[in-house]
Parts: C-alpha cells; structure tokens; sequence
C-alpha cells in the first residue's frame, strides 16, 4: 500500500489527476490465481478491457499471462505487449469482416463466437482465405448473476452468447465443417460477482453440454469459465479464490480440459489508485461540495453505475487564499459533502454524502480501487485531457501513460472551412 508522503511526492512530480498502479499488488493478485488452480492445466486470460496499458500488459506476459480481448485492436495491443499468440483470445459480439479475417492472420487460439450468424460469418471468411479458424462458442447459461444490471451478462434477455440448445448445434455443425474447428467452449455470466454459487450453477449446465458433445465426437480442448470476480471497494466480502476453483474443478471430474479463466478487475482493480487535487471548497444552502481536479470523464463508474469507491484526505494547506470574515460560513471541521468535478454534468461525482475534512486548495483526495475500468473507460468530454498514468515498481515509480496535451485533442480533426 503506497504511504501519503509517496502520494504527495507522485503528485508534486506528475501532476494530478493522476492513476497510480502497484505493480507488486498486480504480481499477487496474478500468482493468487495460478495457485489456486495449479492442480490442472490452465491459463490466466487476463481481460484486456479491464486496463489495457502496454506497461500493464508487458508486465502481465512477464507473469505468463495470456488475454481475453473484445475488439482487434486489443489483439493487437497484446501481440505488441508481449502475450504470445497461442495465449490470446479474441471475443466480443460484434466482430467486423475485416476484424475477424485479421484474427485469423494473426492466429491467435481461438476466436469465441456469440451467434448462428457470426458463425456462419466466419466459417466463410475462412473459406475465402483457405483456412481453418479454430473457435469458441460462448454459452449464455441463463443464470442470475446478482451483480448490476449493466454488467450482467449471463440471462437470456442479455446481448452475450447463446442458449445450450443453440449451442449444441452450433458445434455439431462447425464439427462437420472443413474449415471450422470448434476446440472450446465459454462462459461469463457478468462482471463485479460477489456470490460463488451462480459460477458453480454455470459450469454445471457447461459440462453438462460438454458430455453431450464428446458422445457426439466434439472433441473439445478447453473450457473458459470466464471471468468477473469482484473486489471490495467498501465492505463487501469476495469470493474466496480457492473456493471458487475448488468449485469449478468439482464440476470437470473425468474431464481433461485445459481451464481458462478470463480475471481482469480482480488481478488490477485493487492495485490502482486516482490521485486528484482539491480546487475549491462550496456551500449552498445546507448542501456542501468539495471541487476535485478529477472528473466523470477520468473515473466514470460512480455516475455510471453508481460505483462506490473509499476515498481518503491529505491535508496539505497549501492554501494563500485568505477568505474575508463577512464571507466565512460556518461549516464544521467535519461533516458531509459531495466530491464533484469540473465537468459541465449533475452527474458529474466521484462520491455523495461522505464524511470528510474541512479541505482546502491544493489538499489531496486519493480514490482507491480504480485498477479496473478507470482510465480504460476516460475520455476527453469538455475537451479535457486523460491523465497521466504511473507504475510503481520495487518502490520505484515510471511515467507509463504521458498526460494528454491541447495537440493530443486536436490531432485527428480535419478542418475544412
């Protein structure tokens, strides 16, 4: 855990705001998972979309990690980070012509397929190229995942994957294809999962199915059991890793598949960290905020999905701003308020109704557990740069992401007036 005067260091030297990754926290959370299922073959298929940093993925290919990626481009980022071919997967329900004939250059292991048509789709680009695609079928359980309804993914009325019956046949045809070879099958019923149970429940219906196809000659390698387990971004208690392993492996027995498991936020999550400065202090009426450099467009998920992070203060009174008596209110040293942006947005919140400290300009407020879907979901709405982004190795911090400037912004507009 990096101490105050390290944060107060990193934002004198970086400016903020600023993400801030404990690679050591990143290396546990990795051997974490290898131990847990070092009893049967495996691979750890980080999910790319968690944080895609090049630094991050280096790191992760020197951990012997492979991917789970959802558009080419993160195929792409993996191959260029390091993660060999053999260990990349590419999913996702919308792949374009031009998206998959470039995966299948790229042969990477398989691609997971989400429908009839894609299939279909695949089968005759692999034709046209005289290739054999190797694939995946993703399998939509129908199981309650009990997480928020935007990263549930695993219930018939969710966008992922197809039912079992499809399924079935799906495989039955691509085992009959000459240019199809069917060698796994997937599930992931969402993100941010706190209770086991429904990941057990899954793998049974998967095996299931997968007994059905090696009567019928399927002769699979792999399961991918997906990935979403949660983090504790207050009191929440998460899932135990060797419980859920231990509960997978009880559904394989007899079966020699080689296990994929698809971590993201629970191998980086808890390693990140959103360092912003205070730039103003506010009262209305009995409603106080607390301004932060940091804005919806750097951390999106409490406006998105009502996320929860822990926040901490460092005082720094740094403050020369001397405020008149007739304008002094009388707030206490301690109450309620608001952490909000500068963006031009109600929604634009990193915290409501938190108890903290009087604070003044220049103070800093450090927001945890921002690993995952923190800067990989930031943009640059109100013409606001990205920040930059730091690693800290053996102690030792490293500019991995430069800040965005004014050029950065403008670079692919083209005018024409």
């Amino acid at each position: 855990m990096l101490t105050k005067e390290k944060f107060i260091e990193l934002s004198q030297k970086y400016s903020t705001p600023l993400y801030v990754y404990d690679f050591d926290i990143i290396k546990d959370n990795v051997n974490a998972f290898k131990k847990a299922f070092c009893a049967r073959k495996s691979i750890i298929c980080y999910a790319l979309k968690a944080n895609s940093n090049l630094s991050v993925l280096k790191y992760l290919s020197l951990l012997d990690c492979g991917c789970d990626c959802v558009s080419i481009n993160e195929v792409k980022r993996a191959i260029l980070a390091g993660i060999p071919k053999y260990k990349i997967i590419y999913s996702g329900v919308g792949k374009s012509e031009s998206d998959i004939k470039e995966a299948l250059n790229l042969d990477i292991l398989f691609i997971n397929l989400e429908s009839i048509e894609e299939m279909l789709k695949v089968e005759q680009i692999a034709k046209d190229m005289n290739k054999e695609a190797r694939i995946s079928i993703r399998v939509n359980p129908n199981i309650d995942a009990k997480t928020h309804p935007y990263i549930s993914t695993g219930l018939k009325e969710n966008k992922f994957g197809v039912d079992l019956d499809s399924a079935k046949k799906m495989y039955i045809y691509a085992n009959n294809s000459k240019y199809l070879l069917p060698i796994g099958i997937h599930f992931h019923i969402g993100s941010q999962l706190l209770e086991l149970e429904p990941l057990i429940l899954s793998a049974k219906k998967v095996v299931e199915l997968i007994w059905g196809l090696l009567a019928l000659k399927v002769d699979l390698k792999f399961i991918d059991i997906g990935g979403g387990l949660g983090i504790s971004y207050g009191n929440e208690e998460i899932i135990d890793l060797y419980s859920y392993a231990q509960g997978i492996l009880s559904t394989l027995s007899g079966l020699d598949l080689t296990i994929i498991c698809e971590p993201g936020r629970r191998i980086v999550g808890n390693a990140g960290s959103l360092v912003s400065s205070v730039l103003y202090e506010k009262q209305n009426e009995n409603k106080r905020f607390c301004i932060i450099d940091a804005a919806m467009n750097d951390l999106i998920r409490p406006s998105l999905y009502s996320a929860n992070h822990r926040v901490e203060f460092i005082k720094l009174a740094l403050t020369n701003i001397e405020i008149p008596p007739l304008l002094l209110d009388s707030t206490p040293l301690h109450s309620r308020a608001d952490i909000v942006g500068p963006i031009c947005e109600s929604g634009d919140y990193i915290a409501k109704n938190v108890e903290i400290p009087r604070m003044n300009s220049g103070d800093l407020v450090i927001i945890r557990d921002v690993g995952a879907y923190g800067f990989s979901m930031s943009s640059n709405y109100n013409s606001r740069f990205k920040c930059a982004e730091v690693a800290i190795i053996d102690s030792k911090d490293r500019l991995i992401r430069k800040r965005d400037d004014f050029n950065d912004l403008i670079s692919n507009e083209i005018e024409f007036l």
